[in-house]
């Protein structure tokens, strides 16, 4: 269910069931201070006199107006009096709309404080507009699942009018950039919401054949350009990352490919943004713990991030080029599975020895790499859940990040900033890298257990072909036990926002 924001002054009487105001502690201490009727306003102070609310960002407090409002609820959530970032209204956003999913509202009236409306040295209105958008719509995401009482479960929430509170400037070009903002931060949640419904789908639902055919309905509905090369076509290529990985499982490997050209004169640059799409993994011969392995359908989480940023340059169209690959297999053991010590050779002709099959994510991530330089990639950015080791070292907050190029990197990690994602680098030692040296072979595909993540990532990088790159390992953060502010229990769907906003910026 997709829900409507708009932007507009004063409501009508009854337009909304719900009502949300932002308060912080500082307003609280101070007696003059006014928010949406005295004796509601009255309320508040008196639960934070008793310290029942006291206003912490992302803090709520519902409370019944009686009828003395129009809309039968009030939230009071708490934000942030210095330093208010987009972060922070994203946050709030979530909170407040949690709170109103709690309420079953249908409408909701956001007042944008003063604050907000005069925009700050952290963000533009346009921005506030985004992150507040984005907080609504992520924070009422709903998992669908198979059960009965689905639609039950769903949100009520239909619509969000964002309007400036009593006594808030509105400057004048208010309207536009609230426009602008809100229709950037729909577009931005809407792909997010892609990316999260695709990796939750379970594995027998979501094969890598499947998976090419989500992408060419993409492609369909934007007018990209799309390739999917099947087992066949793979073998004459040279893929024997694909196709060793994929050779265990029933369902046959595929080599999917986007292409958007949206700057036609500036044929130098051209993005390559890979996916890995392990659609389900169980560490084939080298077999994982029964124990959790159901939550391997996130493998192909990556994949999902691609394909999400891929709906925003569909929508908003930018003016760079892209070419956007997905190398998608299954990797399950059998009579016919890649076995530790198999030597395989690359589409790239670089021969590699399979030390541990549970290693496989870099193997197909090889021949993506390879796959998108032959279709004119000059930078290079791939998104995988890769190692388990990026959560011993970041846990399930930070993306693991390695690179050859400190420019890109830098690039990477602001878009990460405006997306409110976070991203960390790694070191990229030549002592790392020797760790990959192999007797049998150019290299080994896992450098054991000792700087897991760096490894991993420096296997895919000898794939870039002297190109800038960037390597996202988003093992700790594409998937979550428990929901966390706007990003839910089960797929996160991040590094959509980040690369929508590397792309479109």
């Amino acid at each position: 269910m997709s829900v409507r924001f708009t932007y507009g002054g004063a409501a009508e009487a009854g337009a909304f069931d719900t009502v949300v105001q932002f308060v912080t502690k500082e307003e609280l201490q101070r007696a003059d201070a006014e928010w949406i009727h005295p004796q509601l306003d009255l309320a508040l102070r008196d639960h934070y006199a008793k310290e029942l609310f006291r206003a912490e960002p992302m803090e709520t407090l519902c409370l019944p107006t009686l009828g003395l409002l129009p809309a039968a609820y009030v939230i009071y959530t708490g934000i942030a009096h210095a330093g208010l970032s987009a972060d922070g209204l994203r946050d709030a956003a979530a909170a407040s709309a949690k709170a109103a999913r709690r309420l079953k509202a249908a409408a909701v009236q956001q007042l944008v404080p003063h604050a907000v409306m005069t925009g700050s040295q952290e963000y533009t209105l346009r921005q506030a507009a985004q992150a507040l958008t984005e907080g609504y719509a992520l924070g009422l995401f709903t998992r669908r699942t198979e059960k009965k009482d689905h639609e039950k479960r769903a949100s009520s929430v239909r619509a969000v009018a964002f309007t400036p509170a009593a006594g808030a400037a509105e400057p004048d070009d208010a309207a536009a950039e609230w426009e602008a903002g809100i229709r950037r931060g729909s577009v931005f949640s809407e792909a997010v919401t892609l990316a999260r419904d695709l990796t939750n789908l379970p594995g027998n639902r979501l094969t890598p054949e499947l998976l090419a055919e989500q992408a060419e309905s993409l492609a369909m509905e934007y007018g990209f350009d799309c390739e999917v090369i099947d087992e066949w076509t793979a073998a004459e290529q040279g893929m024997g990352g694909l196709l060793g990985v994929g050779q265990g499982s029933a369902n046959p490997p595929r080599m999917i490919v986007l292409h958007y050209e949206g700057a036609p004169d500036n044929k130098a640059e051209t993005y390559g943004l890979i996916g890995k799409g392990i659609t389900f993994d169980t560490g084939g011969i080298s077999l994982k713990r029964a124990e959790g392995m159901e939550a391997m359908i996130s493998d192909m989480g990556g994949a999902a991030a691609v394909l999400g940023a891929m709906r925003i340059v569909g929508e908003l169209k930018p003016k760079v080029n892209v070419v956007a690959v997905v190398p998608s297999a299954e990797n399950m053991p059998s009579d016919r599975a890649l076995k530790p010590g198999d030597v395989l050779t690359t589409m790239s002709g670089i021969t590699v020895e399979v030390v541990n099959t549970d290693a496989e994510g870099r193997l197909v991530l090889a021949d993506g790499l390879t796959t998108a330089i032959r279709r004119g990639a000059t930078k290079l950015v791939d998104v995988a859940t890769l190692t388990g080791a990026v959560t011993v070292a970041l846990g399930n907050v930070a993306t693991g990040a390695v690179t050859n190029d400190e420019q890109l990197m830098h690039q990477v990690v602001l878009a990460g900033k405006r997306a409110g994602e976070r991203i960390w680098p790694l070191p990229a030692y030549p002592e790392y890298r020797r760790q990959l040296d192999s007797d049998a072979a150019d290299m080994k595909n896992s450098g054991g257990r000792l700087a897991g993540t760096i490894t991993g990532g420096l296997f895919i990088g000898a794939f870039a072909e002297e190109r800038p790159w960037v390597h996202l390992d988003v093992a700790g953060t594409a998937w979550l036990d428990r929901e966390r502010v706007w990003e839910p229990k089960g797929a996160t769907g991040v590094m959509v926002r980040t690369l929508g906003e590397l792309l479109t910026d």
